[in-house]
């Protein structure tokens, strides 16, 4: 029998065979790796989440094809974020990358298994986040906006260029 001359009854009884079975199928496939990205801000206010986004591209990690990304947005709020932190332990995201230390803060205090990659924590070890910066431990790690160490070896440095400065 040819597409073209289906009755409509014989088209909807495929169809209802079929979907179970494709169901099965789909549901034996391993579900694709989902991260969970939650923004200090508002979308249109993060600048790097394209950035983000082309880096895991180039790594073959694809939207939609092989990697999903919950985004959330914190709009500034504490209590949004751990809104947010809360909604990705239920959903059991695989990883979660937290922009900003309230939004790390939130996700830290969620859950101490999922893991978690913080960007633009001014001091993580301060914060409780890290054991130390050279050895995180746990379940998070990250990038810091830390200065306060770098400013004494800067100033160091300095003073070994220029000799006698004050």
């Amino acid at each position: 029998m040819q597409f073209d001359h289906l009755k409509r009854r014989d088209f909807i009884t495929m169809l209802a065979v079929a979907a179970p079975l494709l169901h099965e199928a789909r549901a034996q496939q391993p579900a694709m790796p989902v991260i969970g990205f939650l923004g200090a801000g508002t979308r249109s206010a993060s600048d790097w989440v394209a950035a983000f986004v082309q880096r895991l591209r180039e790594l073959d990690w694809i939207e939609s094809r092989n990697l999903m990304i919950e985004y959330r947005w914190a709009e500034g709020r504490p209590e949004r974020a751990a809104e947010s932190a809360a909604e990705f332990v239920r959903r059991k995201v695989d990883v979660t990358v937290a922009q900003g230390t309230p939004a790390t803060v939130a996700v830290e205090q969620a859950t101490g298994v999922i893991p978690i990659v913080f960007t633009a924590v001014g001091d993580p070890v301060g914060n409780n986040l890290v054991a130390s910066l050279a050895r995180p431990g746990g379940n998070v790690t990250g990038l810091s906006s830390q200065q306060s160490d770098l400013a004494t070896k800067r100033i160091e440095l300095l003073r070994e260029a220029v000799p006698g400065l004050r």
